[in-house]
């Protein structure tokens, strides 16, 4: 993927340090340090176990950060305005969290079900977020709902169907639109392929990726396909045993990858 990225910005949009989570005794991942650029898309790779749901957890505040710190630098509050904050993602409130799910982060579900409301239409799973948001005129909504959904390659004659009439790829197509309407700054995505038929993998990469291009996103996915870091990822972090083993350009970790466990990544010896 071209390494064209925003990364002029100032700033990173998320500094990550030393950080880890712990399982009672056991940290499932531990001393990770990274940041993350504005419309940079990041891969976390390893194998069953390696600690990177763990770490996609604690970026996402779904788990605790128990060591070290992750903070996050919030979007202005106006045109122009320059009141950008960096704040301690730990030290936020359950109310400030929530706000941020609501303006500026979103997570797409590695199954579509735990993304959608599956009997709501789908042009309601659109625009939930969007009233969420402060959005009122019916007609507005339904009209911004039918432009996304041909945004994903969904016939907009589907949209008073629900989720539950979709096949697996056009849920999770749906499930993107319903993160991405309400113009997010930072999207999580947590093996967004996994379960899909090879072609259908294909076509939905694609469309991340050409969002993801268009909008200026900043990604964090989690895979364990390098196939799909390859394709959409600028830069990879390799995950083994908790802990962060390699990280570089994705094009640099998967064409000379210098930890002997990313070889063996690489060269599919060890299998997920």
């Amino acid at each position: 993927m071209a390494h064209d990225t925003g990364m002029n910005d100032e700033h990173p949009l998320l500094s990550v340090t030393n950080a880890g989570h712990a399982y009672g005794e056991i940290f499932g991942c531990r001393g990770v340090s990274f940041d993350l650029w504005p419309g940079e898309v990041l891969a976390i790779v390893g194998e069953s176990g390696s600690g990177k749901s763990t770490l996609l957890g604690m970026l996402s505040q779904r788990l605790s950060i128990d060591e070290g710190s992750v903070q996050y630098r919030t979007a202005p509050a106006g045109e122009g305005r320059q009141d950008a904050r960096l704040v301690d993602l730990s030290e936020l409130s359950e109310r400030e969290v929530r706000r941020l799910w609501r303006t500026e982060w979103g997570y797409v579900h590695q199954n579509a079900m735990d993304g959608l409301r599956m009997h709501v239409s789908a042009g309601g799973n659109i625009g939930e977020p969007l009233m969420a948001n402060g959005w009122r005129r019916y007609g507005r909504i339904r009209e911004q709902a039918e432009q996304w959904l041909a945004r994903v390659e969904i016939p907009s004659g589907r949209i008073d169907d629900t989720p539950v009439t979709f096949s697996g790829g056009m849920r999770q197509r749906l499930q993107i639109a319903r993160n991405l309407v309400f113009g997010p700054r930072l999207v999580f995505m947590d093996e967004p392929t996994s379960g899909l038929d090879v072609s259908v993998q294909a076509r939905l990469l694609d469309l991340i990726r050409s969002l993801v291009a268009d909008l200026g996103l900043a990604v964090v996915i989690v895979a364990h396909d390098l196939a799909v870091a390859r394709l959409i990822s600028h830069r990879t972090l390799v995950m083994k045993d908790g802990a962060v083993i390699e990280s570089g350009l994705t094009d640099r970790v998967l064409d000379d990858p210098q930890a002997a466990y990313t070889q063996l990544l690489v060269s599919s010896i060890l299998q997920d």
